[in-house]
């Protein structure tokens, strides 16, 4: 059944708040898995559970975007290779070496329980509200309005902007009062977003001169990566 437009704009403004439900349910499993398994099984669990949880629809829109991005000269071939169900090689690798990136750096923090948990829930809630933030930033392309299997929202109103970003920073927010980040590294981990977030803009404008609702999946997979690797740079 299709999704309306002004279903997905109204509902987008909550997606940081969806991660950060995932984020607090895999740090729930992470520590409960601590008594039964070494860290490193731990994580696989948690890293897996997250793309059960999720039905890896963000991983998904990632593999597609590398794949048309590496495979396609034109945008008509790129969005073509992107709406193919098939994983190509580009997309394959890349998925490879996102899994194992996260990995690792979840695997440097795993000295601390809370280290990881915190971890997985900022990331989770920041990379979203990183993504969702793109929308209505650049044209969606065109020639992908009629695709029915990936909906994603075109616009974001004003009220929608404030509930994502209130939600963004009621966790950075809560991070500093629990001194896991200072003050500074609160506003360092934005810039870094901010930065993230212009290079992806950048990035899909020259690919596509526009976005799709994959090009969002890759956006919150690299923010999400971009954060574990923060966090390892503030807490080792």
């Amino acid at each position: 059944m299709p999704i309306a437009d002004n279903a997905l704009n109204e509902a987008s403004r909550y997606f940081a708040i969806v991660g950060g439900a995932i984020g607090a349910a895999l740090a729930l499993l992470y520590c409960g898995l601590q008594f039964l398994f070494p860290d490193s099984m731990a994580i696989i669990i948690v890293l897996a559970s997250g793309l059960i949880l999720t039905g890896a629809f963000h991983e998904d829109g990632f593999a597609d975007v590398w794949d048309g991005f590496g495979g396609g000269w034109s945008v008509s071939q790129k969005l073509t290779i992107m709406k193919d169900s098939r994983l190509g090689t580009y997309g394959a690798t890349s998925l490879v070496l996102l899994l194992l990136a996260k990995y690792e750096l979840l695997m440097l923090l795993a000295d601390h329980w809370l280290w990881v948990s915190a971890a997985l829930i900022c990331a989770h809630t920041l990379s979203r509200a990183m993504a969702t933030s793109i929308i209505g930033r650049l044209a969606y392309v065109q020639e992908d309005a009629q695709s029915k299997v990936k909906p994603v929202a075109k616009a974001l109103s004003r009220q929608s902007l404030k509930v994502l970003y209130y939600s963004a920073g009621s966790l950075l927010l809560l991070m500093w009062l629990t001194q896991l980040f200072s003050f500074i590294e609160c506003l360092l981990l934005v810039c870094v977003l901010w930065l993230t977030r212009f290079l992806c803009i950048t990035w899909f404008k020259s690919q596509l001169r526009g976005y799709t609702g994959d090009c969002l999946g890759a956006a919150q997979q690299i923010a999400e990566l971009v954060i574990y690797g923060f966090c390892v740079q503030v807490w080792l």
